[in-house]
């Protein structure tokens, strides 16, 4: 008896949590933090951010660091989701901060001269 009510209960709550699972996965993935750097010039870089479901980043920060925690460049990207500045002379690092868990490091390294 105890192995035929698993069973039901089973057979029941499969689709159940197999139909949340499809419809709360998208949720859950829809909003990573995505940015990306170039050289645009000799000595400018322009950064892009946005997020994964397609929406802009207008007005979140994105500010240039030294790799010894010295803002080099405060910012916050334009209406366009960029923003474009002057190579820095020393190593550094672009942190693109849209809040709690949706950061994104770029090292300099990562961005062709």
């Amino acid at each position: 008896m105890f192995i035929q009510s698993t069973a039901r209960v089973i057979a029941v709550c499969r689709p159940l949590a197999l139909a949340s699972l499809l419809c709360f996965a998208p949720l859950a993935a829809a909003h990573n933090p995505m940015a990306s750097c170039e050289q645009v010039a000799d000595d400018t870089i322009q950064c892009k951010g946005g997020f994964s479901d397609g929406s802009g980043a207008p007005g979140v920060t994105l500010d240039v660091i030294s790799y010894d925690e010295e803002i080099l460049v405060p910012g916050k990207l334009d209406q366009n989701s960029s923003i474009k500045f002057p190579r820095p002379d020393k190593d550094f690092y672009v942190l693109f901060d849209a809040g709690p868990g949706h950061i994104v490091e770029i090292d300099h390294t990562e961005i062709s001269p």
